[in-house]
């Protein structure tokens, strides 16, 4: 499970689907497929989320890495290349963000 924390060193990525409500079932299982046959094993993975909203026409995704060059290397393997182009057919866009948390609260 991620843990958010200020004083963490992981690198946060945090990535937005856009899809309509029929893709996004699709969508999820592919992502999920993605983590747990894929990116959940690569080097330097810490954790993610997958949260879906109420419309099904975004899904976030929140991820952690030990290093940015991890997610950068994953990203860059012919198997997450391949997932990918399917991954996209899937929806209208997706954004993946590299994120420091700058606070947290509760």
């Amino acid at each position: 499970m991620p843990s958010i924390s200020k004083s963490a060193t992981v690198q946060t990525v945090i990535t937005t689907f856009e899809m309509t409500p029929g893709t996004c079932q699709d969508l999820l299982e592919a992502l999920t497929e993605a983590y747990a046959e894929f990116i959940s094993k690569q080097p330097g993975f810490v954790a993610a989320g997958l949260h879906v909203n109420d419309a099904q026409t975004r899904i976030a995704n929140y991820s952690q890495w030990e290093k940015r060059e991890d997610f950068l290397a994953m990203l860059r393997t012919p198997e997450m290349r391949d997932r990918n182009r399917v991954i996209h057919q899937l929806c209208k866009s997706f954004e993946p963000v590299m994120y420091d948390v700058a606070e947290t609260f509760g």
